[in-house]
């Protein structure tokens, strides 16, 4: 389960990278299979408070890292791991 409890109002980092580095670290810890649905916008303000657009920002962050894909209409996805030869 992502640790929504770290994510603090009012810390230096903003919210939305606070929320992408628990996603992420949710994802590294395999919370979160390749090409698993992550929790929609309004999962994540329901689970946190957290406004949508906040979110979308985190996922925007987290697709730029390489680690998620959003497709439209459909939801946000975890990219799968490519080959590690």
């Amino acid at each position: 389960m992502p640790r929504w409890d770290t994510i603090t109002r009012g810390a230096p980092s903003p919210v939305y990278r606070q929320l992408a580095r628990v996603l992420a670290d949710a994802i590294e810890a395999g919370e979160y299979a390749p090409t698993q649905k992550l929790p929609s916008e309004s999962d994540i303000q329901q689970l946190t408070g957290i406004a949508p657009m906040t979110t979308r920002k985190a996922f925007r962050l987290l697709a730029e890292q390489g680690k998620v894909r959003t497709i439209p209409a459909r939801g946000t996805f975890v990219e799968p791991v490519g080959d590690l030869d």
